[in-house]
């Protein structure tokens, strides 16, 4: 077992923190600045990364190395994550549909909660259903598997038990890459368009759920993954495969429609890699110790706040977007417009944020903490 777990991991906050912002400025440049991934030079690139990154991180820290799961010992956690993620998702909702929605209060309420993506307020529903799916996965595997009570236990523990939970865990997340892909098989599979996937948001659910199970599964075996990470061969070959599939995606565009979302799946998966490999590679520059990490670990602190605040201090601009369209888009300038204008409504959210808490009451009844 790895101790440097048990502790809170800085380079990992930091992490989350830049997702976040990554997602901040992906909303301004496509509610602010009105582009759409055919128009932006940055948004189809950083579609390809922002999430499955935020999934991952949360499916890391989902992992609980000595925990007992059972019905009794999950049904704490259980009502825990029923406050945290649907009440603050739902008030901040309804202060959106309030302020900013073009509609009535409920039109736009019914408008939202048709669409799978809740007006922007689709992650914390998300998440809430992959922990649920999360947590009768862990029981079902403490079932078949149970684990060892100690540490000298688990040393002394058959090896093939650990193999065979090593395979259930494989195999839970292969067949949550199989349900992904189904989604871009329209000729063979259409439950995904009945409108209980929409109101449900089970089709967000079915198109990330393989990204928190991958960060899961890196968490649980994170000494051999970092064997892995620290390989000659790992990170060019990772690279290599961003490069060709974001080739492919972006300008080749080679394989028929059936096979298009293998290269894309390839570089989300890639692009993912390569940021958790970068910020553990160089994670003296994510302490306490830099401003950049200080920055950046707050902000990872507090993503829900953020992520709830800020769909209320995007302005909207849309002339950008329209000069930045028509003067031939440009990936830098592009990206470089969201976040500049991203991480001052980040900053805003921290303010906000920390304002709120000062009451203690107020600030677990709005974000659960």
């Amino acid at each position: 077992m790895n101790y440097e777990l048990n502790k809170r991991i800085e380079w990992l906050d930091a992490m989350r923190g830049f997702t976040m912002l990554l997602v901040v400025a992906y909303h301004v440049a496509q509610f602010g600045f009105a582009e759409n991934e055919k128009t932006s030079a940055a948004l189809p690139f950083m579609v390809l990364f922002r999430m499955p990154l935020f999934f991952f991180v949360s499916g890391f820290l989902a992992y609980k190395a000595n925990f007992l799961w059972n019905i009794k010992n999950t049904i704490p956690l259980v009502l825990k994550k029923l406050h945290v993620q649907i009440v603050p998702a739902v008030i901040f909702l309804c202060i959106f549909i309030v302020f900013k929605s073009k509609y009535g209060f409920w039109e736009g309420m019914l408008n939202a909660l048709k669409s799978p993506t809740k007006d922007g307020y689709w992650f914390t529903w998300v998440l809430l259903q992959m922990f649920l799916i999360y947590y009768v996965i862990c029981i079902v595997g403490q079932r078949l598997f149970p684990q060892p009570l100690s540490c000298r236990e688990e040393e002394n523990k058959p090896a093939i038990t650990g193999r065979f939970r090593c395979v259930f865990w494989l195999t839970v997340w292969i067949l949550s890459i199989v349900a992904y892909e189904t989604l871009y098989l329209p000729k063979l599979f259409s439950y995904h368009k009945d409108m209980f996937f929409s109101y449900s948001s089970l089709v967000q659910t079915i198109r990330f759920m393989q990204f928190f199970l991958l960060g899961n599964i890196v968490h649980r075996y994170w000494k051999q993954v970092q064997r892995i990470f620290d390989s000659i061969w790992f990170f060019p070959l990772v690279a290599t495969l961003a490069v060709v599939c974001c080739a492919d995606i972006f300008r080749w565009h080679t394989l028929k429609f059936a096979w298009t979302n293998l290269p894309r799946t390839t570089a989300m998966y890639a692009l993912l890699l390569m940021v958790v490999m970068f910020f553990r590679f160089n994670k003296k520059w994510f302490t306490t110790e830099h401003a950049l990490g200080r920055a950046l670990q707050y902000t990872g602190k507090r993503t829900l706040d953020v992520y709830l605040l800020h769909f209320l201090l995007i302005p909207s601009v849309p002339f950008v977007g329209t000069w930045l369209n028509t003067h031939h888009p440009n990936f830098l300038i592009d990206l470089f417009a969201s976040v500049g204008i991203a991480i001052p409504i980040v900053a805003a959210c921290l303010l906000i944020s920390h304002i709120l808490h000062t009451s203690p009451a107020l600030g677990k009844f709005l974000f659960g903490k």
